[in-house]
């Protein structure tokens, strides 16, 4: 009877995980716009459910939390409640037992000061603010805003022409972001609800495998406007801005520091992940316009940023921020330490180093640092090893990356940080590294504070410090500068606030920040461009895209796209990542549930 119970307890245990892991699914898959004093009732009901029900505030507070929400979201509440609400939460949170009830609490208090306005148009007006309304979850979650459902449609039919073109409609780099977009969009896929989310950067780089970007047709440019837009950069963001100008009809010159377009995307990301004659497809599609004048090695100086100012109807700005961070250590300025932006810089310049021999030691938990670390390998250095102060879970590289670089023999010393650079002869000789230990949350993850630990040496020949990027903001000086950033400081229509036709967007603006924002920075800037000049253009194409089918409610397992083996990908900059096969790609296909169409689509009618 006793192992009767037991099998029936355990039953009962791995039951109730299966549906606490559907429970986490749903609100991993969470869509932007929802009321997040809804979300905040669902969470304190979950907690309620937890409570053991010894203490009081626990046992009781949380069910007369529970009756205020609900009175505040259905309108019958007043100021007077939202005050009690506080009032009660703060007593919760700072006189339960246990985490069930003072975190519950505690979580209800943030949001009565995050979402505020919420609540206020709750009680005032008895429903949510305007903004608030379910979105698609995928496009919404794509800074670029780019029609995913559409796209993956057009794929399942073999349509890739047209699904290249949709993409371009939101973002007309559609190769480049194949291959190293970070798919925001997958994190919000309500696919995830049933088994995981489709493997959306996947598709498109099937898309583009089966069609080069530059073989697809670009749509018509509007009738000449006869004005003249002058673009600083040559990057995702300028060149995103002078495709959309150009198909607007305005007559557009990139003025490009460096011999070559492309900005960080061919001299800051490897031949490896983005393979530069598939960035060209990309680039020559754009140029292919036929409104865009190029003038290469042709750096911007303060006189000439004046020119441009007096001579062209606009001028958009989008320098990136392609400076690599000093760090200020001893022995930072020693022969072997090196910018890994200048690094990489060299290398995407045809430039490559050989390490032969060599210990490498990399500053940094980044993309740029993952780049750099593997980069070192492919010029064969002994070893290389990345040093970081926090955990590896804290690492802001790209989970991908960061395994990708163990695959291949990178070596991390997590929880260390840069202490100096040990010099013999005027040449790096080691580097010092001061143990770190976890201390209290910051910002939404643990700080790290220096451990009683004695400080450590790794023997070293190159260091390369991946620690932040700066902007080159000097010929552009008169214009308001974030102090703390280095930023142009710009309103909302990306017009720089000192000038009446001086926009800036991208890196320059956002800070160091991913490709697809820069992306979404350049056409967003192309279009306040436009209405500067007086105009309202379209330059949409009209695509068809495939009726919705019957969702598919069978679980499948996600499609993850394969590498080249480590032992053979490590020897050369050779690309790496394998491509879907058709079977894949059309399973992936008809796993998409069309919330264009269903569920949140079908209220807002289509795209956001």
């Amino acid at each position: 009877m006793e192992n009767k119970t037991k099998l029936l307890k355990n039953e009962m245990n791995d039951k109730t995980k299966l549906f606490l892991d559907r429970f986490v699914k749903r609100v991993k898959a969470t869509p932007p716009g929802v009321c997040p004093i809804a979300i905040q009732l669902a969470f304190l009901q979950c907690a309620r459910s937890q409570s053991c029900g010894k203490c009081v505030p626990c046992r009781d507070g949380l069910e007369q939390l529970e009756k205020m929400l609900l009175a505040i979201l259905e309108g019958r509440a007043d100021m007077d409640t939202f005050l009690a609400l506080k009032a009660l939460g703060a007593m919760i949170r700072d006189s339960s037992d246990c985490a069930i009830g003072y975190e519950a609490a505690s979580l209800v208090l943030e949001s009565c000061e995050t979402f505020r306005e919420e609540y206020i148009s709750h009680i005032r007006d008895h429903s949510c603010l305007s903004e608030v309304g379910q979105k698609i979850p995928c496009i919404s979650a794509c800074p670029a805003h780019v029609d995913i459902p559409g796209y993956i449609a057009l794929i399942s039919e073999h349509r890739y022409a047209e699904a290249i073109n949709l993409i371009r409609q939101d973002n007309p780099f559609p190769t480049a972001c194949a291959f190293i977009c970070e798919h925001p969009c997958e994190e919000k896929c309500r696919r995830d609800l049933l088994d995981s989310p489709i493997n959306i950067r996947g598709l498109k780089k099937f898309a583009v495998d089966q069609i080069a970007a530059d073989h697809v047709r670009i749509p018509r440019c509007n009738v000449a406007t006869r004005k003249r837009v002058a673009i600083v950069g040559g990057g995702p963001s300028g060149l995103t801005a002078a495709y959309y100008l150009s198909l607007m009809g305005h007559s557009v010159e990139v003025f490009e520091a460096r011999s070559r377009l492309g900005g960080m995307l061919r001299y800051g990301i490897p031949n490896y992940r983005l393979p530069k004659n598939r960035l060209d497809q990309d680039i020559d599609a754009i140029l292919s316009t036929g409104n865009i004048e190029v003038h290469l090695d042709t750096a911007v100086d303060a006189k000439k940023a004046d020119e441009l100012e007096k001579s062209y109807d606009a001028v958009y700005i989008a320098i990136g921020a392609q400076k690599g961070k000093n760090v200020r250590i001893e022995g930072a300025d020693a022969k072997g330490v090196l910018s890994a932006v200048d690094f990489l810089s060299d290398i995407g310049n045809g430039n490559i180093p050989d390490f032969t021999g060599k210990r490498v030691v990399v500053v940094g938990g980044g993309n740029v640092a993952m780049d750099a670390a593997r980069s070192a390998i492919r010029c064969r250095a002994e070893e290389v090893t990345v040093i970081y102060r926090r955990r590896q879970v804290d690492m802001t590289a790209l989970p991908s990356e960061i395994q990708g670089a163990i695959e291949e023999g990178v070596e991390l010393l997590t929880l260390n940080a840069p202490r100096s650079v040990r010099v013999e002869k005027g040449k790096v000789a080691g580097f010092v590294m001061q143990p770190q230990r976890t201390s209290e949350y910051v910002n939404g993850r643990p700080s790290v504070t220096a451990a009683n630990s004695p400080e450590r040496e790794i023997r070293c020949e190159i260091v390369l410090l991946a620690i932040g990027q700066d902007i080159d903001t000097g010929p552009f000086a008169k214009y308001t500068i974030n102090s703390s950033r280095k930023t142009f400081e710009t309103e909302d229509t990306t017009r720089i606030k000192e000038s009446e036709k001086v926009f800036a967007g991208g890196d320059c603006v956002l800070g160091p920040a991913t490709v697809i924002k820069a992306i979404a920075a350049g056409k967003t800037a192309a279009l306040s461009i436009d209405a500067f000049l007086g105009y309202h253009h379209k330059y949409l194409e009209e695509i068809s895209i495939p009726d919705p089918k019957e969702n598919n409610r069978k679980h499948y397992g996600r499609v993850h796209l394969t590498d080249i083996s480590a032992r053979e990908r490590k020897k050369n900059f050779d690309p790496v990542e394998n491509g879907m096969s058709l079977e894949e790609a059309m399973q992936e296909c008809d796993k998409c549930l069309r919330c264009d169409h269903f569920g949140c689509g079908s209220v807002i009618g289509g795209r956001v």
